[in-house]
């Protein structure tokens, strides 16, 4: 296995992270899998992946640029999983912005941001004083960044996250999330995470939707003839 062909995840002990790595590892790649608690290693292990202990809440740039020097791609899958507004702010945008810098400072071009679906749009959408508006500013802020910074991005752009099972299918939205204009009911607005790992794989594997944001849900078209 050369080392060119290694990927590194952040949130490695999410539940996206612990399904996408014995994909990408099926797909031919060594995985690293980032986590802030050594308690994790052995899940991360079952997983297939390599675990790395670095919390990247307060790991600087030139940190993250070394754990992430030779590999592949990048993969964002962190989150502070919201509640919190000051750690909302510090994972979901400030170490996100923070980790888009240094895979450009380690020479990685790929980079893969778990986002969601209505990002681009929210901020417009979403009070101000909701709890939830903390986490659309990350989320914005973060893929706005990464938008400029010059990588290879891909923006993953999920619905509202189940565990049920990928069907290996999915119905892609627009830019706002939207389905023909209009923002779709909340039982269409849902996407496996398990389906996220599948995409993510695919993102990566065939450097597919290289400088895009796909925003989709579970549907009825081929993950490989929905995104190319």
């Amino acid at each position: 296995m050369s080392d060119s062909a290694r990927v590194v995840i952040l949130g490695g002990h999410g539940k996206i992270a612990l399904l996408a790595a014995p994909k990408l590892k099926t797909a031919g790649f060594a995985v690293d899998s980032v986590i802030r608690n050594p308690d994790q290693s052995a899940d991360i292990e079952a997983a297939g992946a390599n675990p790395v202990v670095l919390d990247i809440e307060t790991a600087d740039t030139q940190a993250l640029a070394d754990t992430f020097a030779g590999a592949q791609a990048v993969v964002f899958s962190a989150g502070a999983g919201g509640g919190n507004p000051e750690r909302t702010k510090a994972v979901d945008l400030e170490a996100a912005k923070r980790s888009v810098d240094a895979a450009g400072q380690a020479g990685v071009k790929r980079f893969v941001m778990v986002s969601y679906a209505s990002a681009s749009v929210d901020l417009d959408r979403v009070d101000p004083e909701s709890s939830f508006y903390p986490y659309v500013q990350a989320k914005h802020g973060a893929d706005e960044h990464l938008r400029a910074s010059g990588l290879d991005f891909t923006i993953l752009g999920p619905g509202g996250l189940t565990l049920e099972p990928s069907s290996g299918k999915v119905l892609v939205a627009d830019a706002a999330g939207d389905l023909d204009g209009q923002k779709p009911a909340d039982d269409v607005r849902v996407t496996s995470r398990d389906l996220v790992a599948d995409v993510i794989t695919h993102v990566i594997s065939e450097s597919a939707a290289v400088r895009e944001t796909v925003n989709f849900y579970d549907g009825q078209t081929p993950i490989a003839e929905a995104i190319r």
